[in-house]
């Protein structure tokens, strides 16, 4: 049975990991990339509009330095996205060319989908390279990337591009060939074909990152894309990269994960999926009702405890007076400041402190609530 979903999807984010497109040795394996790219040109040619977000440039990387195994430190890493991102992209572009496809590179970084302009820029070349005909080659510009604006690995990358380019449909290739309710490899283990509800992941038990070393994500990532892309409305495929053409027809391969939302604001499902709290903020239960039950932003009277050390504009998470995690938002304040304004109105600030004083510690605007 095809897989209606799928199958009428016009536009398609696909994305590959380093595990997918990469020989045992840890370079770049050009059979992959050519079966890859055969599958993705075809569908393209039936009138379906992809966008490929690739993992591989460090993998890519890795053989010219001499390097054995992906460096740990960011400036080695770095250096090896530099030299690999061209050979990766070189070698796609040749690829598609046999296919008289046409192909063009987007780095990203996390501004590039937070910041309203960045964010409005990258829609609009996203926009006119498909209008274009063009099939955009996405990665994270790991070259400049520092720790603190990294996605973090592809497969959020990825979700956040399906949101980003309103996509019908995000597609995640690994070196598995679905969701398995444990490692694969135990004995038992079994594939779940379709995931409907968070409810339906109760009871599966996930692995980290391959033993190859060449890639930064494992299944926990994808099920944190999936999630993302789902609660934004985006059907997500998860299968292995040999099944990818089965998963573009719409063939009942790995595992399908149905929408469970709306489309909602880009920088909202980063600051819910792709960031870590800085520091917590202790709110009082009044506090928590008005965030919760109002949606109102946070004020300084609300606060009870300040944890951590952050700046204003860091992303910080929102506790309850038992630790219960609320919220996480972009702080107004310094973590110097608050304890200072704790309880306080911010009437009683303004006018004591000045006008500056008045604003909220974080706006509504910039906070999204994580109870469930």
């Amino acid at each position: 049975m095809t897989r209606s979903v799928v199958a009428e999807a016009r536009r398609i984010v696909v994305k590959v990991g380093s595990s997918s497109l990469t020989t045992a040795a840890g370079g770049i394996d050009p059979e992959r990339i050519r079966a890859l790219v055969d599958t993705l040109a075809g569908a393209h040619a039936r009138g379906t509009e992809i966008v490929l977000v690739s993992s591989g440039a460090i993998a890519a990387g890795l053989a010219p330095l001499s390097l054995a195994r992906r460096p740990r430190d960011l400036a080695r890493q770095q250096a090896a996205a530099s030299v690999g991102q061209g050979i990766l992209v070189h070698r796609y572009t040749d690829e598609f060319a046999r296919h008289g496809q046409v192909t063009g590179q987007v780095l990203l970084t996390l501004d590039d989908v937070t910041r309203r302009g960045h964010y409005r820029n990258a829609q609009r070349t996203f926009v006119t390279l498909l209008g274009m005909g063009v099939v955009p080659i996405v990665n994270e510009n790991d070259t400049v990337a520092t720790t603190e604006i990294r996605f973090g690995d592809n497969d959020r990358l990825a979700a956040l591009v399906a949101h980003l380019v309103q996509a019908d449909l995000l597609v995640l290739l690994s070196d598995v060939d679905g969701l398995y309710d444990g490692p694969p490899s135990s004995a038992g283990a079994r594939l779940i074909p379709e995931v409907r509800a968070e409810a339906d992941l109760d009871q599966v038990v996930v692995g980290k990152a391959g033993a190859a070393g060449v890639g930064t994500g494992g299944m926990q990532t994808k099920l944190e894309a999936a999630r993302i892309a789902t609660e934004a409305g985006v059907a997500v495929v998860l299968t292995g990269a040999a099944q990818a053409a089965a998963a573009l027809a719409g063939d009942e391969v790995g595992t399908l994960f149905h929408p469970t939302g709306v489309r909602r604001s880009t920088r909202m499902l980063w600051l819910a999926h792709a960031t870590s709290g800085k520091g917590r903020i202790v709110l009082d239960d009044g506090a928590v009702r008005a965030l919760t039950e109002r949606r109102a932003s946070l004020l300084p009277a609300g606060i009870t405890g300040v944890e951590g050390t952050f700046v204003d504009g860091d992303p910080v998470d929102l506790v309850s007076a038992s630790g219960e995690l609320v919220a996480r938002g972009l702080v107004n304040y310094d973590s110097t400041e608050l304890p200072a304004l704790m309880g306080r109105s911010t009437h009683e600030l303004a006018q004591e402190l000045g006008a500056h004083y008045e604003r909220e510690v974080v706006h509504r605007d910039d906070l999204t609530l994580l109870r469930k």
